[in-house]
C-alpha cells in the first residue's frame, strides 16, 4: 500500500527515447505495456502518478531546425509528437489496469495537453490534474508547456511543482 512508499505524489518524466526501446525510434508496444504494468501497480498501491512524456522517439524540434526548419514551428512538431506517445501510453496503462485499482474497479488514465485537442485529450487545466490525481486518476500530461523553446524537462518540472508533487523521477533510455 501507500505507506510503502516513500512518496504519495510522484511525477513521472518518460522521455520518447525510453518508449522506442530497442527499435531507436517509433513506439515499441512491448516497452509500453511493461512500462504501464509497473505503473499500473504502483497506482494500485495508492501512489498518485502524473506523468510527462517527451516525443524524441519521433520528431525532435531541435533536430527540425538544426535541419533548416523554424524552431517554433518544428518545437510544435516535437509537441505533437508527445501527444502521440501519452495516447499510447493511456492505451497500455487501462489496458494493464483493468481490475487493479485498489477497490478491484479498473484503474483510469487522462490525457491532459498544454495544446488544445478536446476530440482526443483534454486540456491541461491544473485544479482538474489535481481532482484526478485525488480520485486515483493517473494524468499524463502531452505538448510540453505549450510553449517553443522549452523541453519536455522543463514541462516536468512545471508540472512537478503546479501538482504539488513530492518528488520527480526521470526514465530515460
Amino acid at each position: 500500500m501507500a505507506e510503502e512508499y516513500r512518496y504519495k505524489r510522484v511525477l513521472l518524466k518518460l522521455s520518447g527515447e525510453a518508449l522506442a526501446g530497442d527499435l531507436g525510434y517509433g513506439i515499441d508496444p512491448k516497452v509500453v505495456d511493461d512500462l504501464a504494468d509497473e505503473i499500473a501497480e504502483i497506482v494500485h498501491d495508492g501512489v498518485q502518478l502524473a506523468v510527462v512524456v517527451g516525443g524524441g522517439n519521433i520528431f525532435r524540434g531541435v533536430a527540425g531546425a538544426a535541419g533548416g526548419m523554424d524552431r517554433a514551428q518544428a518545437d510544435y512538431m516535437g509537441m505533437l509528437s508527445t501527444v502521440l506517445n501519452a495516447l499510447a501510453m493511456q492505451d497500455a496503462i487501462e489496458r494493464a489496469g483493468m481490475g487493479k485499482a485498489a477497490d478491484g474497479s479498473d484503474i483510469q488514465c487522462r490525457v491532459q495537453t498544454a495544446i488544445e485537442m478536446r476530440q482526443i485529450a483534454e486540456p491541461y487545466i491544473r485544479r482538474r490534474a489535481l481532482r484526478h490525481l485525488e480520485k486515483g486518476r493517473i494524468v499524463i500530461c502531452a505538448a510540453g508547456t505549450g510553449n517553443p523553446y522549452f523541453t519536455t524537462d522543463t514541462a516536468a518540472a512545471l508540472r512537478a511543482m503546479e501538482l504539488k508533487c513530492d518528488a520527480i523521477i526521470k526514465g530515460t533510455k
